[in-house]
């Protein structure tokens, strides 16, 4: 008890210190999944619309990365973080296309989980780390991998997830500060005991704490460690189907909250104390979307089994808001759309208008005051999707599994700018800096810029 009290007052210092010199995550860091807060969005960034990967065109640098992951990169300043598993006898890939085969590869071989700081003007590496070695504790989907969840960086630590292989947080120079186990952290299906499909939930920084959603076959839970140390802070048990959604964080009467995802359980807890503030249950089964928050809202999607909802809920929720039966609103749901959400993809909020992209590439865009569905187009004809969408200066970037990137501009009309191909496989959010869109394929990662013709950059191999 004492050491509870402890960990909960060191927070309270350190938030208390946070709000005082101003400081906050920085809206020009693509710092974790999806960047700041979760929204997918960064503006006056300069963007090339068109390159050629073949020919170099406007390609600062590429470079191999070894082992496969779905895992994004994350950057900060000068660098870029990412994760990887690599083992020398899983070479089955990534599966793509549209199916419901859900059979786990079938894979026993060593792998060595890394973390990589990579320098963003040259792509060359500054550091890599091996954080764990060893046999998989759980089989992946042929759409998965063994490194799933994006780190997430504060600018002084950085933070890496492998799921039943441990979190490792290390300084900004690669020296490791702390591990934890956290046991064996098994997201298949929740209906299916042979459908082994990994772990994909993100971890988050917030003030001076660490917060990892685990909802997983067996004792599901979330919680939250001192960045600095790793001591547990709080720790609640979620009675929960496994999911794959990364948390995120909301502010309401200048109160900080957590927000997560869920089938059984979706809701918000204390930052603080973990105290459970609001909950509602219902929607597609196994949701993986992340919560997206903007304009006092939190917006939901989900999509598997039965029901497909996307949600609007007011962060001033409280208590148990789940809608009964035939309903579409109530005190704290602002709206709800019955059918029409995603299985995979985090909603895009931006520039007063609500962006949601399906597997099969259909792309819709909604008002988010009202859930009125603006327009509804499809995207690539037999392709598959799924990454999620991301946006800059008013252009939204749609990647298909086999590396089409569609830019579509925002706004209440539907138009496809231009379309790029990255020449191979890419199931990753891209991450957006200034001048910079970098690309997470299947064996690279692709720094995209505007680049004077000739220039040519050691990175590119």
């Amino acid at each position: 008890m004492i050491r509870y009290s402890c960990a909960i007052l060191a927070l309270v210092i350190s938030v208390s210190l946070y709000c005082q010199d101003g400081s906050h995550i920085p809206e020009r860091q693509w710092s974790g999944y999806r960047g700041y807060f979760a929204s997918g969005s960064i503006d006056n960034v300069n963007l090339p619309d068109r390159w050629d990967i073949e020919n170099s065109v406007n390609v600062l640098w590429k470079i191999r990365v070894p082992g496969l992951a779905l895992s994004g990169p994350v950057i900060w300043g000068d660098r870029i973080f990412i994760t990887t598993a690599i083992s020398n006898s899983d070479t089955y890939g990534l599966k793509t296309g549209i199916y419901g085969d859900g059979e786990p590869v079938s894979d026993q071989s060593q792998h060595d989980w890394k973390v990589y700081c990579i320098d963003k003007q040259s792509g060359e590496i500054i550091w890599e780390k091996r954080a764990y070695s060893g046999v998989p504790k759980v089989r992946r989907h042929p759409k998965s991998t063994h490194a799933n969840c994006t780190p997430v960086t504060d600018g002084k630590h950085v933070v890496a997830f492998f799921a039943s292989e441990g979190l490792y947080c290390y300084d900004i120079d690669g020296n490791l500060l702390w591990s934890k186990e956290l046991g064996k952290l098994d997201a298949g299906a929740f209906n299916a005991d042979w459908a082994e499909w990994e772990f994909g939930s993100s971890p988050i920084i917030y003030r001076n704490a660490v917060i990892v959603q685990c909802d997983v076959r067996g004792a599901s839970f979330i919680a939250s460690y001192n960045v600095d140390t790793g001591e547990e802070i709080w720790k609640k048990a979620r009675d929960e189907y496994p999911t794959w959604s990364t948390p995120n964080i909301y502010i309401e009467e200048g109160k900080e909250y957590v927000v997560v995802n869920g089938y059984k359980h979706r809701g918000a807890y204390d930052l603080l104390t973990g105290e459970e503030i609001w909950r509602m249950s219902g929607g597609g089964d196994v949701p993986i979307p992340t919560p997206v928050v903007g304009d006092g809202m939190i917006y939901f999607n989900s999509a598997h089994g039965r029901s497909s909802p996307i949600m609007a809920v007011k962060t001033s929720a409280k208590g148990d808001i789940t809608l009964k039966e035939e309903e579409t609103s109530n005190e704290s749901v602002v709206w709800s759309i019955p059918r029409g959400g995603s299985y995979i993809h985090t909603l895009l909020l931006y520039d007063g208008l609500l962006y949601n992209i399906k597997w099969n590439g259909q792309f819709s865009c909604f008002d988010p005051a009202t859930g009125e569905e603006i327009y509804r187009e499809k995207l690539g004809k037999a392709d598959s999707f799924i990454a999620s969408p991301v946006a800059a200066d008013g252009k939204i970037y749609i990647i298909s599994d086999l590396g089409m990137v569609y830019s579509i501009r925002a706004g209440r009309t539907f138009e496809v700018i231009e379309e790029n191909s990255l020449g191979e496989i890419c199931m990753v959010v891209p991450a957006i800096t200034e001048n910079i869109i970098c690309f997470r394929t299947q064996e690279h990662l692709i720094a995209i810029s505007k680049v004077q013709e000739g220039q040519v950059f050691p990175g590119i191999h």
